[in-house]
């Protein structure tokens, strides 16, 4: 079925043409033609819902039909490189598919470290959220899950004995098993109970209601503590905390990869960049029992190693 610009509703605004011509079909049905045939590919949820996404900005400003203008918009539009190339990226899939042709241009991002917020900084923001939220932001801390993947968890998904949730990466990579602090813990067993939440039900609000209240909440305290640092941190900021700490914790970037579902190390590399070496101070503790052992583990310390006389020894960063 050819896509090519046909005749236009009158009074229409040009920029969000509806094709009248026999044969021909309306952009919202080629969009929904375009996600579908994405989905039957088997292109992962999150990635066809951002094209979608994609697609319906460029809807907003040129017709989509018409290749040249939808390069001239893009070309124009005042965002990053990242975001041009993530428009032209979503448009490159629609053209294809629904049979135009255009040239393709180029726009590559400037890949920037992120920004990491200290734990302090993390802490302060969780501590002034409500109750709902606190634990949203302590579980997105806790195990540096993606926003959707949040969105997507269950109580099939999360044991409760053990403060471990399972989740399966939003971007079709391997599963991974997280844990959670005793006192987010805590806080998700409180709230299952209040809200009689079933097996299958969806646990936590939508990804864009998790940002949208990050962003008031972290706004909110950094006007009244006067401290516009606060107000550079993202929602997404707290998956970088999560990966920093953990290649700090571990040393092993293999395993930040697992735990964060990367596909590809070199999206896991740049954490490697952002730890300060030089700060490495401990406190240490050493556990003759399992019960001492447990209680440390509770307070936040990790088993480093088994003295010869048998002691465990832990330790936890100053």
């Amino acid at each position: 079925m050819n896509l090519l610009v046909g005749k236009k509703v009158p009074g229409s605004n040009p920029a969000r043409s509806t094709l009248i011509e026999p044969g021909l079909v309306s952009v919202k049905e080629a969009i929904f033609r375009t996600v579908w045939e994405l989905k039957k590919r088997g292109y992962a949820d999150a990635t066809v819902q951002g094209y979608n996404q994609k697609l319906k900005t460029i809807c907003k400003i040129a017709d989509l039909n018409r290749p040249d203008q939808v390069r001239e918009v893009v070309a124009k539009k005042k965002c990053s490189l990242a975001f041009k190339e993530a428009l032209v990226n979503a448009y490159d899939h629609y053209v294809k598919i629904n049979k135009l042709v255009w040239n393709k241009p180029f726009y590559k991002r400037q890949r920037a470290l992120p920004y990491i917020a200290s734990a302090e900084q993390v802490n302060q923001i969780i501590g002034r959220a409500s109750r709902r939220y606190a634990l949203v932001f302590s579980v997105l801390r806790d195990t540096g899950l993606r926003p959707v993947e949040l969105y997507d968890l269950t109580l099939r998904n999360i044991d409760i004995e053990k403060g471990t949730i399972t989740v399966r990466s939003a971007k079709d990579g391997n599963p991974r098993t997280l844990n959670l602090k005793p006192s987010t813990l805590a806080m998700l067993n409180e709230y299952v109970r209040k809200h009689e939440c079933g097996l299958g039900s969806r646990l936590f609000p939508t990804p864009s209601a998790v940002r949208h209240a990050f962003e008031r909440n972290r706004n909110d305290i950094s006007e009244k503590l006067h401290e516009p640092s606060l107000a550079k941190i993202r929602l997404y900021d707290l998956r970088h905390f999560y990966a920093t700490m953990l290649y700090h914790k571990t040393r092993d970037i293999l395993y930040v990869k697992q735990q964060l579902g990367h596909k590809r190390l070199e999206n896991t590399l740049i954490y490697t960049h952002l730890v300060n070496w030089g700060s490495d101070e401990y406190v240490c503790r050493a556990a003759k029992t399992a019960d001492e052992a447990k209680d440390l583990v509770e307070q936040g310390f990790d088993y480093a190693l088994t003295a010869p006389e048998g002691h465990m020894l832990f330790r936890k960063r100053r």
